[in-house]
C-alpha cells in the first residue's frame, strides 16, 4: 500500500495525517515534524513492550526520554498527566522539546493535554495504535482528562505538528478494543456519510475478521469526514458537535458504570442506539431503520444494552454533566434519516426520560 497524506486544513495550524503501512519503519514522517532535540514519548504499559523501541530507533540522533503509564481509561487523570510533567522537569526539557503520543485515545488525550500546558505549549505528533483512536481521537486536537464528575470536563483545543496512522499496529489488538473502535466508525455513517454507511453494512463482517484492504478504507474514510468537519469547526461552536454523536448517552454510562468498566467505544455503541430510538420517538426514524443501526453495532460485537446496571435518576444527572450543555439543556445529536443527523435541544424531556428508563 503507498502512503496517503490528508491535510487539516487549519490556517496556520494546519498538518498532515499521514496513513499506511510500515510507517514506523521509516524515520521521515516522523523526524520531519520535530523541530528541537528533545523528544519525550509517551506510552503505556500494553503498548510500550510492542512499539516503543520501534519509535525510538528512529530518534537515534535526539535526546529521547520516555514516560510509561498505567493502561486504562480509569487513569485518564490530572494525577496521571502529573506524571508526565515531572519527567519533563526532571529531564529539563525546554519548549522546544516535542512530545510524541504512541498508544490509544487515553495516552493521546492525555499527552496533547500536557503539551498545551507544559510551559505554555510545546510541539506533540500523534502516533495512534488503536482503532478508536485512528479514526476519533487522534485528529482534530482535543485534549483533556476525565474528572469524578464528567468526561473529558479538563482539557484544551491543541493541534498536534502531524499524526502517522501505521494500520499495522492494529494487528496486536484485541478483538474487544477493535471492535470498541468500530464503534467511532460506524459513527461517521450514521451522523452525515450515507455512502459509508451503506459500505459498512455491506462489508462488516470482513472488516469484524480484519481484511486489511477494508479497514485501510474504513480508516481513511474516518478520518477524511472528520478532517471536513474540524477544519470547517476547530472549536466545535457548531458544527464539529455533530461528532459527539452517541458521545451525551455513552459518557454518562462511562461516568455512571465507573471509568473501564464499559470501553469507550462500547459505551458510545450503546449512546448511538439510545439515539436512535430517541430519533424513533420523535418521529424521525422507523423501527426497520433503528433495527438497521442495532444491527450493524451488534455484528460488529458490540453492546447495543447496559444490561440494567444503572439507575436512571443517576444516568440522568451524569447527562447534565456534559460540555455541550448549555445553561442546563441538554443538547442532544439525534437523527433526521440515517446518514443524516443534527444538534437538538427541542426534543420533550418525557421523551428523553422514557429513552434512559428503557436502556436502564
Amino acid at each position: 500500500m503507498q502512503t496517503r497524506t490528508l491535510q487539516l486544513d487549519l490556517g496556520k495550524k494546519s498538518y498532515p495525517i499521514y496513513m499506511g503501512q510500515n510507517l514506523l519503519t521509516q524515520a521521515q514522517f516522523l523526524t520531519n515534524h520535530i523541530a528541537g532535540k528533545q523528544v519525550m514519548i509517551i506510552t503505556n504499559t500494553t503498548v510500550a513492550p510492542l512499539y516503543l523501541n520501534k519509535v525510538k530507533a528512529l530518534l537515534s540522533l535526539l535526546k529521547v526520554a520516555e514516560v510509561i503509564l498505567p493502561d486504562g481509561e480509569q487513569y485518564k487523570t490530572l494525577e496521571t498527566v502529573n506524571l508526565i510533567f515531572d519527567a519533563l522537569l526532571e529531564n529539563r526539557f525546554d519548549r522546544s522539546c516535542t512530545l510524541i503520543a504512541l498508544g490509544g485515545g487515553v495516552i493521546g488525550d492525555m499527552t496533547g493535554f500536557a503539551a498545551a500546558s507544559y510551559q505554555r505549549g510545546v510541539n506533540f505528533i500523534q502516533i495512534p495504535t488503536t482503532l478508536l483512536s485512528q479514526v476519533d481521537s487522534s485528529v482534530g486536537g482535543k485534549t483533556g482528562v476525565n474528572h469524578a464528575l464528567g468526561k473529558n470536563m479538563i482539557g484544551a483545543f491543541y493541534q498536534p505538528k502531524c499524526v502517522i496512522i501505521d494500520v499495522d499496529t492494529l494487528d496486536t489488538l484485541d478483538d474487544r478494543q477493535y471492535s470498541a473502535g468500530m464503534a467511532e466508525v460506524i459513527k461517521y455513517g450514521l451522523l452525515g456519510n450515507k455512502a459509508f454507511l451503506t459500505f459498512l453494512q455491506a462489508n462488516i463482517e470482513s472488516l469484524i475478521a480484519r481484511d486489511k484492504d477494508l479497514i485501510i478504507q474504513a480508516v481513511y474514510q474516518s478520518c477524511v469526514d472528520k478532517a471536513n468537519i474540524v477544519a470547517q469547526d476547530e472549536l466545535e461552536t457548531g458544527k464539529r458537535a455533530l461528532l459527539n454523536f452517541g458521545h451525551t448517552f455513552g459518557h454518562a454510562i462511562e461516568n455512571t458504570l465507573g471509568y473501564g468498566v464499559f470501553l469507550h467505544g462500547e459505551a458510545i455503541s450503546v449512546g448511538m442506539l439510545m439515539a436512535a430510538e430517541l430519533s424513533k420517538l420523535i418521529g424521525n426514524l422507523t423501527d426497520q431503520e433503528v433495527f438497521a443501526v442495532k444491527d450493524l453495532l451488534e455484528k460488529s460485537n458490540l453492546p447495543v444494552s447496559v444490561n440494567g446496571k444503572i439507575n436512571a435518576l443517576e444516568f440522568f444527572d451524569a447527562m447534565r454533566v456534559d460540555k455541550k450543555a448549555i445553561d442546563g439543556n441538554i443538547r442532544l445529536i439525534l437523527m433526521k434519516k440515517l446518514g443524516e443527523s443534527y444538534i437538538s435541544s427541542s426534543y420533550q424531556k418525557e421523551q428523553l426520560k422514557q429513552i434512559i428508563n428503557d436502556f436502564c
